[in-house]
């Protein structure tokens, strides 16, 4: 077994490889302890509660070391936990409203899937907290991601692409839909 200083000092691709090939949960538990932080963040934005973030990222974890084999290395391995950490989140609080039966009641028709250029950033940052947390927790799961990522976790377009394995301009256009909505929903709330 190699000494924890030596395999601290190695990079995460690195690191996963190891992992992979021997099983290794010492090993592992240094890349929990790299990432835990960061994924337990990510998951209190899906959350109702810091608890459910945590039991979130336990199972999220748990899956990572099931499906670690699957990194290809096409992406640094932070992006990719970030997608994998996503997606699981999303899946969850979609079994979560399937479960519970909860449906909001949102005008649905007046949610447009057309292309409006009008909504700026700046104005998305402009609504109020509660009242745009409210509308984040109605829209659908994936809106939520991709606005999440882009404006808490300020990904790039380009970071963005890689993350959800889809072009720019889908990028762009999933962004614009998701700002389209959220606004809407916003506007609707009381």
């Amino acid at each position: 077994m190699q000494s924890t200083k030596s395999t601290n000092q190695l990079s995460d691709e690195v690191l996963v490889e190891r992992i992979v090939k021997t099983n290794d949960t010492h090993l592992f538990s240094q890349l929990y302890d790299r990432y835990a932080k960061v994924v337990y963040n990510k998951c209190l934005g899906f959350s109702k509660s810091k608890e459910e973030a945590q039991d979130l990222t336990h199972d999220i974890f748990i899956q990572l070391f099931i499906k670690l084999r699957t990194f290809k290395g096409n992406s640094k391995f932070s992006t990719w936990l970030y997608s994998f950490t996503y997606n699981f989140c999303v899946n969850y609080v979609q079994r979560d409203k399937h479960k519970k039966n909860e449906k909001r009641i949102v005008d649905e028709s007046n949610i447009s899937d057309e292309i409006d250029d009008g909504i700026s950033d700046e104005f998305l940052f402009q609504l109020k907290a509660e009242k745009l947390k409210r509308a984040m927790d109605i829209i659908d799961p994936s809106d939520k991601m991709i606005l999440m990522l882009k404006y808490q976790d300020d990904m790039s377009i380009k970071e963005l692409q890689e993350a959800l394995q889809i072009g720019a301009s889908a990028v762009k256009m999933r962004l614009k839909r998701a700002k389209e909505k959220v606004v809407n929903i916003y506007e609707n709330l009381e």
